[in-house]
């Protein structure tokens, strides 16, 4: 199991969120050029393909967004388990006593 402090995640949620917005930046780009395509003069048959890829491309961007967001909430989920776990710890328990002596026999009445 191991232990992400808060800083990690913190720095690992600051990466995130660059990734992102840098995604997005690329996303808008796109959008803007899928504009423009309606715009140009050129063959249906070309407009078309080119109209094809670009949604292509924004589709990956997206899906890449999405599994940017997948990590980060497994992350903090997995933060959450841990942290869970620490109490669970600290709240049991810790009396370790031998078992008596008809606990581990088969008893036939």
């Amino acid at each position: 199991m191991r232990i992400t402090s808060s800083a990690s995640v913190s720095s690992q949620d600051a990466q995130a969120a660059s990734q992102i917005a840098a995604l997005v930046k690329q996303m808008l780009q796109l959008m803007q050029q899928l504009k423009d395509v309606a715009a140009q003069d050129m063959d249906a048959k070309a407009k078309d393909l080119q109209v094809k890829l670009l949604q292509a491309q924004i589709q990956l961007v997206q899906a890449q967004i999405a599994a940017i967001q997948r990590q980060q909430q497994q992350a903090q989920w997995d933060q959450q388990r841990v942290a869970q776990a620490d109490q669970d710890a600290q709240a049991a328990p810790r009396v370790s006593r031998s078992p008596g002596l008809g606990e581990n026999l088969d008893t036939y009445a």
